[in-house]
């Protein structure tokens, strides 16, 4: 995805009539989508595309936006009365007037399209989330408190293995996971080859071994272990009628996480470290707004310890941003400043706020990402890490904040607190994390644009120079833990004063 100033990229290198022309005509399709307009704005870009030289930044860029257009459409497919029927399946006693009440508050995510108001695809998810008093009202009534406990004995448990050994990294666990995507007949056309890039773990202190067991077809790239966007990338040829499926198999090793973070050992980083620079930086959704700037100064202006800091940010999300589903990042300018806007995101919008607050405040924080494979709650998840020096690199995960403030709500107090308190600064070893950055580049590079040009869980797909989206492929994963893994060794480099 891009930030907001992205869209406007030509301005900065306005040199020639044609940067220009195409920074006017970026600056109408935006305006054209904000009246609602999309069908105007697509005759344009389409315009633009026709005049555009086959090539380059230009054309790409309006070609990408062109497809954000398509992208919105999915992401908004419910009509008034196809939300009212979805939530009358899943709201005991609703009515017809409470629900036109609720449209009229705004509690569903909704846009304007060609003069016909349309609802966010997760809407019904999405109004639990927002407001859990009606969950006594939810059909089926959804009980996760057997997930709830596990997850905090998982997290007592990785603790006081801690504390005991007086490491951080302990109770290793071993994985096998196979990952399956499969492109739908027709998406691309009879023999025309589809290209695939899948994520695989990379290297960390606390996650190694990777071992790549097969794949479905010949193997064309393996990334290196610490490659910012690990992906194994395979091709097969496409036939009519018929399904293209990638699968790779492979095993890893994660030690649960722990850090016995004490503050008064805390300084700050060193702002011209090389290593650490790119992760003090604004960059795509990390932008000091001045809505961050002024968060930033109510929570921690007059803190200057910066782990007390960090804390600061991580329970202020905790407590005031709500989850929910979102929308296709590839269609947010800003996430950062959408989630805080909205008071509302996923794992990924929260931990981007997180970060984007960490980096004003010369707190180092990147992206994690891969998959959070918990029994019972399997999904595509997003977090971070923080640089305390000397600690080094700790996991945070702000999405865990907001679960245990705000949904764990068949824990007791005490054990939601240490839930909480567990994620910053610890991780359980139900992780796959394939990425430590954000809007990395993969390898080889797409010729086409990607699905989601910000993030790397699903896959990405794509035939010679046209991308697949995700509306035409699907994926899964499936994961068992196998034999345990070793101790970690003095290689590890995690630092406990």
């Amino acid at each position: 995805m891009k930030t907001a100033l992205s869209i406007l990229a030509c301005l900065a290198l306005a040199s020639t009539p044609r940067c220009i022309a195409q920074t006017t005509i970026l600056r109408e399709v935006n305006q054209l989508e904000h009246q609602g307009r999309f069908s105007q704005a697509a005759t344009v870009l389409r315009g633009a595309i026709t005049n555009a030289p086959p090539l380059g930044p230009d054309r790409r860029q309006l070609e990408f936006e062109l497809a954000r257009l398509r992208r919105i459409r999915l992401d908004f497919p419910l009509t008034r009365e196809s939300l009212y029927a979805e939530l009358k399946a899943h709201v005991r006693r609703l009515t017809r007037s409470e629900f036109e009440t609720w449209v009229e508050q705004g509690r569903f995510d909704s846009r304007e399209i060609d003069g016909k108001r349309y609802f966010m695809v997760a809407s019904v998810s999405n109004l639990f989330f927002r407001y859990p008093e009606l969950n006594s009202r939810r059909l089926p009534p959804k009980d996760t408190s057997g997930r709830q406990n596990a997850i905090w004995q998982t997290c007592r448990a990785i603790h006081q293995a801690a504390q005991e050994q007086q490491t951080p990294l302990v109770l290793p666990k071993t994985f096998r996971v196979t990952m399956n995507v499969t492109a739908a007949p027709g998406a691309a056309p009879d023999g025309e080859t589809i290209r695939a890039w899948l994520p695989v773990p990379r290297h960390y202190p606390y996650q190694r071994d990777f071992r790549l067991l097969n794949t479905s077809s010949p193997l064309k790239h393996l990334d290196g272990k610490e490659s910012p966007i690990r992906s194994v990338y395979l091709e097969q040829t496409a036939h009519a009628g018929e399904p293209t499926r990638f699968t790779i198999c492979y095993e890893y090793t994660r030690w649960g996480v722990s850090f016995n973070l004490n503050p008064s050992f805390i300084h700050a980083a060193d702002p011209n470290d090389p290593a650490l620079k790119p992760f003090l930086a604004q960059g795509p959704h990390v932008v000091f707004t001045p809505a961050i700037r002024a968060l930033s100064k109510e929570l921690a202006d007059k803190q200057s310890n910066p782990m007390l800091k960090a804390k600061a940010f991580y329970d202020w999300i905790g407590s005031h941003i709500k989850y929910s589903y979102a929308i296709e990042y590839s269609t947010i300018r800003n996430i950062s400043d959408y989630c805080l806007t909205h008071r509302y995101g996923d794992c990924g919008q929260e931990a981007l706020l997180f970060i984007t607050l960490c980096r004003l405040n010369g707190i180092p924080a990147r992206w994690q990402s891969g998959w959070n494979t918990f029994p019972g709650g399997k999904d595509i998840h997003d977090w971070t890490e923080i640089y305390l020096a000397p600690y080094g690199w700790v996991p945070v995960d702000p999405y865990m904040s907001v679960f245990a403030g705000q949904y764990a709500t068949s824990l007791t107090p005490r054990q939601r607190h240490e839930v909480c308190d567990f994620y910053f600064g610890g991780m359980d070893q139900y992780r796959i994390a394939a990425n430590s950055a954000h809007n990395q580049t993969l390898t080889p590079p797409k010729e086409s644009m990607r699905s989601d040009n910000v993030d790397f869980q699903r896959g990405e797909l794509e035939w010679d120079s046209h991308n697949i989206y995700f509306d035409k492929y699907s994926y899964g994963l499936t994961i068992q833990e196998v034999n345990p893994g070793p101790e970690p060794g003095p290689q590890s480099g995690a630092i406990q004063p």
